[in-house]
């Protein structure tokens, strides 16, 4: 009988979020190439209630949809379970998709670990019936600093935690560490999955996706102020024209910040619709794939912080052999800088590494598989993190 891991996070409520899918399903894959028998937990909002709008039982059924489809094509179509909170209340929540309520606490019950991403699973039930609960941590610093500072502790009832902002705990990271013993993680891609691509076409763009603001809001903590991911694009609005390179981005920018979108455009950037080219996994991987290599700019929180925060969508253009010219966030020493990865800080340092990659993108473009091979691959992820758990794989 296979051992079992249960993964607990949000695929059903961002439908039109490819990348997304691919950063948590990565896990799942890594688990399963280890002989894990892998269980996914997932919710939507609103409930079976006789009083619910058409458009909130609309928008439920477009999730579940799209959920049933994420699973079938990442094989987990028989190891799932969507819960639909009534009149949202999580607790007691029936299952509208896979394993039903019983299935499913069982399952987490019998499981080596529940891995409960950014702490989505709060059902106490099925939460409670884990016999050891791990907290990853996918977007560092903001749930250290609500905790150090009274506003939300998103890390309660768990046992371990992990986290991809690697230098938390260590000298120079300004992320508390909330008196918890952090595990230093990376984000997996599946190579199997994101097969190496030849260099393209001579005019093809540095390229990424992004979100302009995010969820979060900047935020105040020990007499500094960390921003979003805003403030990095606004120091780079005129790279492109810098650079005479092509730079196509897919980027989620509200109306609202019309001014800031008007300023990219003018300085070279060709903005896109990520609903268009990157809202499912498919579309998202071609994107990737159809570039000549990455830019990669980060939240300013991960940045000033110097929290060693390294991105699941980077991952995925190394894996598929396309460069990442990426904004440090604390990186010397833990990966190869300077072949394949490069780091920058300010406008003049992005262009020089541009300027660095274009002249010799075949070199670059090998040394990027390599680092996804040596660094980010899914089973070797899932395996480091299972051995600093004590887990055996």
């Amino acid at each position: 009988m296979k051992r079992g891991i249960v993964v607990a996070g949000a695929i059903a409520r961002k439908p039109t979020h490819g990348g997304h899918a691919w950063a948590l399903l990565s896990w799942a894959l890594g688990f399963r190439a280890l002989g894990f028998e892998v269980t996914w937990i997932d919710r939507v909002d609103g409930g079976a209630d006789a009083d619910e709008s058409a458009r909130t039982v609309e928008k439920r059924e477009r999730e579940r949809a799209w959920f049933a489809r994420a699973m079938a094509e990442f094989g987990l179509a028989r190891d799932a379970c969507l819960l639909a909170p009534i009149s949202g209340v999580r607790d007691g929540a029936p299952s509208i998709y896979g394993l039903d309520r019983g299935a499913a606490r069982e399952r987490i019950r019998d499981a080596e670990l529940l891995l409960n991403v950014m702490g989505y699973l709060d059902d106490e039930e099925l939460f409670g019936a884990a016999r050891r609960r791990v907290f990853l941590d996918i977007d560092p610093g903001f749930g250290q600093m609500w905790r150090a500072l009274g506003l939300a502790d998103l890390f309660a009832g768990h046992d371990d935690f992990a986290t991809v902002g690697r230098n938390i705990g260590r000298a120079g990271c300004s992320i508390p560490d909330c008196g918890l013993d952090w595990i230093a993680t990376r984000p997996p891609v599946a190579l199997e999955r994101w097969p190496e691509r030849s260099v393209g076409a001579a005019q093809a763009a540095f390229r990424s996706v992004a979100s302009w603001r995010g969820r979060y809001d900047p935020i105040e903590f020990d007499g500094r102020r960390y921003g979003v991911r805003a403030h990095g694009f606004r120091k780079l609005a005129d790279l492109p024209n810098r650079t005479g390179e092509p730079f196509e981005l897919a980027l989620d920018i509200d109306p609202a910040d019309e001014k800031d979108r008007a300023r990219l455009v003018a300085g070279g950037w060709t903005l896109v619709d990520p609903k268009r080219v990157a809202a499912d996994p498919w579309r998202y991987r071609r994107f990737v794939a159809g570039s000549a290599a990455e830019l990669q700019v980060a939240k300013e929180l991960y940045v000033e912080s110097g929290s060693g925060w390294f991105s699941d969508r980077s991952a995925c253009f190394l894996a598929s052999g396309r460069p990442v010219i990426v904004e440090d966030t604390g990186l010397a020493g833990d990966l190869p800088l300077g072949e394949g990865l490069l780091a920058f800080r300010t406008l003049e340092e992005a262009a020089a590494a541009v300027a660095e990659v274009s002249a010799d993108l075949p070199r670059h473009s090998r040394a990027a598989r390599r680092i996804a091979e040596e660094h980010f691959a899914a089973d070797r992820v899932a395996r480091e993190l299972l051995d600093d758990l004590g887990v055996a794989a």
